[in-house]
Order: C-alpha cells, then structure tokens, then sequence
C-alpha cells in the first residue's frame, strides 16, 4: 500500500512541476521512446517470441510497427493537436476571444493487457505523454518476459518520475486502484472491467476501458468465397485467436457453409502448411490455463476441421466448429482462442436479429458484393467498430477511433483520439472591460425589452451579408448614444429610450429588433 503511494505521489509531484507541460519536453520524451523501440527491438521480439511464441516478422508487424507509426504520428502532428481551437462565435461575443486550450488530465494509470503485451501499453503511453500527462504503466503480468522488459527498459530512456512501471499480479494492481488518478485505461475483459470502474467511481476517476465479446462475422452469398476466407483465416488465426477483435463466429446461409469451411482449409494449409505445429508463424495459447477453457469449448460440438492439442506446448490447432446451436457453451462467452464457429442463417435479417439479441460487440464484419446490404448492417446494428469486406483492418488506421461500446467498452483512443482521450478541453473566453453598454441587456431589472433584445441577439439567424448589417446598425446606434452623452455635457440634456438602459425620451424607439 504504501509503495503504491510513493509512486503515485511521486509522479503527481514530478506532474505538479509542471515540466511536461512543456511541448518540447513531450516531444523529447516521445522520440526517447522512438531510440528505445528502434535500439531494444531484439529484446522486444525476444520476449514475445517467448511469452506468445510469435516469430520475428509477426512480432514486428503486429507490435513494433504500430507502435513506430504511432510515435511518428504523434511527434508530427503534437504541435497542431495542443494548438488552442478557435470557435464560432454570436453577436454577443463577436469581439472576443473564445476557443478550446487542449489541457493534460494529470496523473493517468495504464494497465495493459497479455495477449499483445507491447504494443496495448505503448499506444496509449504514447497519446498520454503526448497530452501532457504523468504516466503510472502497468503492463499485464501473465506475459511476463515482456513485462519484465518493459520495467526494464521505460526507465532507462524516460523521465523515471513521470513514467513509472509497476509489475505484479492481482495484488499490486489492486493496491494500485485504490490510489488516485485523473483517468484510468484498461484493456482486457468485461470482468475486471467492472472492477476498475468500480475502484475509479470511488474517486471520481473517468475511464477508458477496451474490453471484448463476440464479434460476429456476416458472409452474403453474393460474395467472392475465396477472397473473404482467406481475410477472415488471417484475421481469426493470428496470434492463434487471442485478438479482441477477431471475428468470434461466422454467420452464412445453409448453402454455403461447406464452401466456407472448404476454403478456409485451404487457407490454412496455404498459410502454415501441412504441420500447423511446425509453422513458425503460428503462435501458442498463452498459458495452460486458458489451454484448458478452450478445450472446453470443443465438449459436444462437430468438429469440420482442427481439434488437434497438446498441452505441453499449450498448442492448439485451427479449429472450425459447423452447425452450432447459439444455446451452445461456445457462443456463451468470447471464445478468445482458434476455434471458429459457423452458424447458418436464411438472410441477413435473421443475421442482424441474431447480432441485436446479443451484447454490442467490440467489431462487427460483412462480406458481401453489396454494398447496400453493408450500409445496412451498419446502420440496423451497433458495435465498437465495424469492417466491411476484411477483419480488424479498422484497428490499424489511426484517424479511426478504436474502442468499444456498451459490454464490449467505453471510450477509445489511437492517433488523435489518445490525444483527446488524456486531455481536458477547456473553454476559454477572454473579454475586455469596454462596450458595457452592450452588457446593460443581461443586469436587472430585467424588462420585456431586454428578452426581445436576447432573442435578437441569441436566436435569430443571419447571413454573412446580414451580419454585416446588424454590426453597421450596432456601431450607428452606439455612435448615437456617445453623440448624445456628449450633446448632453454641453447643452440641453437630451434622452433616449433605449433597451440597455433610460436616457430619456425619443419620438422613436430603435427600430432594429422589428425591421431585421
């Protein structure tokens, strides 16, 4: 408890001091983090070919490369991102200065999750210190040759203070959530979700939480087979199922499903040949654990391909599960693992009554010729993110958010949106103290004059050319309330009805809120 304290104290006192408000300090820190990425990335691969079995190329691919885009991202566009935003303005406000000044939240805790142990910590670093942010980074104790990497190496190349590193298991991470921070970003599951959210209401704390479900998979039968079989295998076979946003489960008519099944075996032998344990670009489940709740997956189901395990080497091959009843245990959680389940349906309004029935999920997919009928999908279901005619492409372009929705998250974050995700947009509103007469209308005593005038001034719309108008005639009458003030000091006191205020009497009221 106390040690927990020490470190998020320090790093609120390291952020009180104000130094990473400082662009230039940010913009040092981020390429720090570039050098250390591009100098360690062979212990990088290393850790993760030992925790997740992932071979050099996919390593870099599915963990370094997104990270190095995003740094490159952030260092080029940082400057624009933390620029006050101008906004529109009213006839009220037309003389003064009124915009958006992106501010850092505080101190933020991120906390990692283990089926891609790098990169889901990096990315959301990177948008934090980007804001401005103290970062407390908890990575996910399950890959722990990675997470002993990373305790390692932040230190080495980031402010120690602002960028801290806690390691553990369940106990330290409770011990951390009972600390306060500005805001808090989980991914995992919608378990412990609840359980950070719970601990960040105690404090008031928002939150982001990227979690997961079952993201379902429509494929039309007017639709290239081959092609989309081939997107989906890639997409659920990759770090062998455990993606949050895989595709879950398959959805197609009856008279297709052999042909899907046909062609994803196909694609699975073109992938990693004939010995699936062999490839060495086909990855482990990650620990012995989660080998066994898989496992159960399969108990009473019809198995068209796969089903091969060993549990020494927590291997599992591709697996794909035909005719399965949406009561099954299978379609009851996100399966997280390589087994892929078809379900058939007769059109896609039973498929999109099917995806409604059921908890929003993090990614939704469409396979189809028609692109009506993908528009349709969109607009008659919901999830976190949605890709038509591919899987998980979404994820992978930055000005696109990433996040979830209802029971698959909240929140979301990558490129921009990570840095609007750390910050607080304040609005800011900067007047001068001349022109109080045209502050009289909002004083007491209130008067009908003063809501027609507030109806004038709040509600009525203009064009460009009548705005111009309406600010001649405002000068013209303030012009004539000076010439008048003025007239008065010299010689017979004059008066005005005016709506601001009494001076007098005129044989006219202002005709302006009548006649524009």
């Amino acid at each position: 408890m106390e040690r927990m304290q020490q470190i998020v104290g320090q790093a609120r006192a390291a952020f009180n001091s104000g130094r990473c408000r400082s662009l230039g300090f940010r913009m040092q820190q981020l390429k720090a983090l570039e050098q250390m990425v591009q100098e360690k990335e062979k212990e990088i691969l290393a850790a993760l070919k030992a925790d997740l079995h992932k071979s050099g190329p996919t390593a870099f691919s599915h963990e370094i490369l997104g990270v190095l885009k995003e740094l490159a991202l952030a260092m080029d566009k940082l400057p624009s991102w933390a620029a006050p935003q101008p906004v529109k303005r009213d006839l009220l406000t037309m003389r003064d200065e009124a915009y958006i000044c992106p501010e850092p939240l505080g101190v933020v805790l991120i906390i990692g999750a283990w089926n891609y142990p790098f990169v889901l910590v990096m990315q959301p670093l990177i948008g934090a210190i980007a804001a401005g942010n103290a970062v407390v980074v908890k990575p996910s104790e399950i890959c722990e040759n990675t997470a002993r990497l990373v305790s390692d190496l932040l230190p080495q190349y980031l402010d120690q203070e602002l960028y801290p590193v806690v390691t553990g298991g369940v106990p330290e991470t409770t011990e951390l959530l009972k600390q306060r921070f500005d805001h808090i970003l989980y991914t995992g599951n919608s378990t412990v979700g609840k359980i950070v959210m719970a601990a960040a209401a105690k404090h008031l704390t928002p939150v982001t939480l990227e979690l997961g479900g079952k993201s379902p998979c429509y494929i039309d039968k007017d639709c290239d087979l081959a092609v989309a079989c081939r997107r989906i295998t890639w997409g659920k076979y990759m770090n062998c199922g455990q993606t949050c946003i895989a595709p879950d489960y398959i959805l197609c008519d009856p008279s297709i499903q052999s042909k899907v099944v046909e062609n994803i075996k196909a694609t699975l032998q073109e992938f990693y040949g004939e010995d699936v344990k062999s490839s060495p670009d086909y990855e482990r489940i990650v620990n012995k654990r989660h080998f066994k709740r898989i496992l159960g997956l399969l108990d009473g189901q019809k198995i068209a391909h796969g089903g091969e395990a060993d549990e020494a080497s927590c291997f599992i091959a591709p697996t794909i599960l035909t005719d399965v009843s949406p009561e099954s245990k299978v379609m009851e959680e996100e399966i997280f693992g390589p087994v892929l389940p078809i379900l058939t349906v007769k059109n896609v309004d039973e498929a999109i009554e099917f995806i409604n029935r059921r908890e929003k999920p993090l990614a939704l997919y469409v396979f189809s010729n028609n692109k009506k009928l993908i528009k349709r999908v969109i607009s008659e279901t919901f999830s976190g993110g949605f890709t038509g005619n591919d899987v998980i492409m979404h994820f992978f372009l930055s000005t696109l958010p990433f996040g979830g929705v209802g029971n698959s998250g909240i929140g979301a974050y990558h490129g921009k949106h990570s840095f609007e995700t750390f910050s607080h947009h304040r609005a800011c509103l900067i007047r001068d103290l001349k022109m109080e007469v045209m502050h009289k209308l909002r004083y007491p005593p209130g008067s009908q004059k003063k809501v027609d005038w507030a109806k004038f001034f709040l509600l009525k719309r203009f064009n460009k050319g009548q705005i111009g108008l309406v600010i001649l005639a405002l000068l013209g009458i303030v012009a004539a309330v000076v010439t008048i003030k003025l007239l008065s000091l010299s010689t017979t006191s004059y008066s005005l009805e005016y709506p601001f205020g009494h001076w007098g009497q005129l044989s006219q009221p202002c005709p302006l809120p009548t006649s524009c």
